[in-house]
C-alpha cells in the first residue's frame, strides 16, 4: 500500500476507536484511544509471534513505510499547536509569564542534565556504559513535556486556571527549547566538528527567537487577510494557511515551526479574533479548529499505540526500560520543585501546584519522533548487537506509555484536591 492509503485506513480506524472510546466514560478520550490501540497491538504481536500470522508482518511493513517523524514534526504538530494556542488567554498567560519562562527554559536544561547524569551512572552499574553525550541525548528528547499530550488531557480536566496555564504554557514553549538542545547534543554525539558556545548560541537565536519573530509576522499577515475576508468559509480557510504553508516556510527558513505556530495562535486568538470577528462567529472558528484538533489527536494517539509493533524489546534492554520511568520522574521533580522554591518567595500558589506540574508533565509523540530521528548503526559495545537508537526508542516508549496511561489516568485525583483547596480558600 502507498503511504496515502495507509493513512486513510489508519484515519478510519482512529475514528472507529474514537467512537468506541466516547462510550467509555471512565477515562479521557485520548487515553482510551492509546489503551485500545496498545491492546490491539499486543493481540496482533502475540498472534503474529505464536501463529506467524501474515497480518502481523504486513502491519509492521506498512507502519515502517510511514515516516512518523515527518508525519508528526512536519505535519500534525503544526495543526495541533496552532489549535491549542488559539485557546490560550493572553491576560492569564501574562500573569504567569515568568513562571512559564523559567519552567520552559531553566527547567528543560536542568531536567536534561539530571536525567543524563542519572542514566550515565546507572548504565555503568548495568555493565553497559554509555557515553555521556548519549545519556544527555536521552535527557534532551524526553525532558520537554509534549504539548499535544498535555493539551489533549490537562485542559479538559478543569484544573485551577493558574496551574492549568502553567502546564499548558510550559508544554507549548519548552518543545522549541528541547529541540534546540537535542540538535546541539546530537552534533556533539555524532558530528566530528567541535561544538562551540557561539554555535549553540547562534542555533538558539535562529531557532527559538527566529520562530517567535516569524510567528508574530505570520499573525500580522493573517490578520490582514482576515480583515479582507467577507464570508465565514473564507476566514476559516485563511487560518489553515498558518499550519500548512506557514509551517513549511518556517522549516525552509531554519526557524522553529512549533514556536511560530504557538506565537501566531496566541496573537490571532487574543487580538485578531475579538477585533475582526463578530461574537457569533467566534463559535464557528472554535468548532472548526476543535474538529481538526480532535481528528489529529485521535490519529496520533492511535499511532502511539500501534508503534508498539515497531519496538524491538531486546532482553538486554529490559533494565533500561524499567529504570527509564523513575529516572525521568526524578529529573522532572527536581526541575519543578527547585524553581518553585524561588517562586513561592514572591507569590502564593495552590499547595498542589508542584505535584500537578510533575505528574502532568506528559510525554508523547514528540519524544518518539525525536528518538526515531536518531541514526541507526551506532553500536554501544564492541561485539554487541545493541544499537543506540533501539535503546533510546525502548526507553522513550516506556516513558510515553507510562505518562499517558498511568499519569494521565491518575492526575484527576490531584486536580480534584487542588480544586477543593481553591473552593476552601474562597470561603469567608
Amino acid at each position: 500500500m502507498t503511504s496515502y492509503e495507509i493513512l486513510c485506513l489508519l484515519s478510519a480506524l482512529a475514528l472507529v476507536i474514537s467512537l468506541i472510546s466516547s462510550r467509555l466514560h471512565r477515562w479521557q478520550q485520548t487515553i482510551t484511544i492509546t489503551a485500545l490501540a496498545l491492546c490491539l497491538s499486543l493481540v496482533i504481536l502475540i498472534a503474529g509471534k505464536i501463529f506467524g500470522l501474515e497480518l502481523y508482518s504486513t502491519l509492521v511493513t506498512d507502519l515502517e513505510q510511514l515516516d512518523f517523524k515527518a508525519l508528526l514534526l512536519n505535519g500534525m504538530l503544526g495543526f495541533l499547536l496552532f489549535a491549542g494556542a488559539l485557546q490560550i488567554k493572553l491576560n492569564v498567560l501574562k500573569q504567569q509569564r515568568w513562571e512559564i519562562l523559567v519552567l520552559a527554559f531553566v527547567g528543560t536544561v536542568l531536567s536534561t542534565l539530571i536525567i543524563g547524569g542519572l542514566l550515565y551512572i546507572l548504565s555503568g552499574a548495568l555493565d553497559l556504559p554509555l557515553k555521556f553525550s548519549y545519556c544527555l541525548l536521552f535527557g534532551a528528547l524526553i525532558s520537554p513535556t509534549d504539548p499535544i499530550a498535555v493539551l489533549a488531557i490537562i485542559k479538559q480536566l478543569g484544573a485551577p486556571e493558574d496551574i492549568a496555564i502553567q502546564v499548558e504554557g510550559e508544554s507549548l514553549f519548552n518543545d522549541g527549547i528541547g529541540l534546540v538542545i537535542f540538535v546541539a547534543i546530537s552534533q556533539v554525539a555524532f558530528s566530528t566538528e567541535p561544538l562551540t558556545i557561539s554555535s549553540v548560541t547562534g542555533l538558539f537565536i535562529r531557532e527559538a527567537m527566529g520562530g517567535v519573530i516569524y510567528g508574530a509576522l505570520l499573525a500580522v499577515i493573517l490578520h490582514g487577510m482576515l480583515h479582507l475576508s467577507e464570508e465565514r468559509t473564507q476566514y476559516l480557510l485563511m487560518t489553515l494557511l498558518v499550519p500548512t504553508a506557514g509551517y513549511v516556510v518556517a522549516d525552509m527558513l531554519g526557524v522553529s515551526g512549533p514556536l511560530a505556530m504557538v506565537t501566531c495562535g496566541i496573537i490571532i486568538g487574543n487580538v485578531s479574533v475579538p477585533k475582526l470577528l463578530k461574537e457569533s462567529e467566534w463559535g464557528h472558528l472554535d468548532s472548526f479548529w476543535l474538529l481538526i484538533e480532535s481528528f489529529f489527536n485521535s490519529l496520533l494517539f492511535l499511532l502511539l499505540g500501534l508503534l508498539l509493533l515497531l519496538i524491538h524489546f531486546d532482553a538486554e534492554l529490559w533494565w533500561f526500560m524499567l529504570l527509564s520511568v523513575p529516572i525521568v520522574l526524578i529529573g522532572r521533580i527536581i526541575s519543578i520543585y527547585l524553581p518553585y522554591y524561588g517562586f513561592r518567595r514572591f507569590r502564593d500558589y495552590n499547595s498542589y501546584a508542584e505535584k500537578i506540574l510533575v505528574w502532568g508533565g506528559l510525554r508523547g509523540g514528540l519524544a518518539l519522533a525525536m528518538a526515531m530521528s536518531l541514526p541507526t548503526g551506532v553500536i554501544l559495545v564492541s561485539g554487541s548487537h545493541i544499537d543506540l537508537r533501539e535503546l533510546l526508542m525502548v526507553m522513550t516508549y516506556a516513558v510515553v506509555v507510562f505518562s499517558i496511561l498511568i499519569q494521565g489516568t491518575t492526575i484527576p485525583i490531584l486536580i480534584d484536591k487542588s480544586n477543593a483547596e481553591q473552593v476552601a480558600r474562597r470561603k469567608p
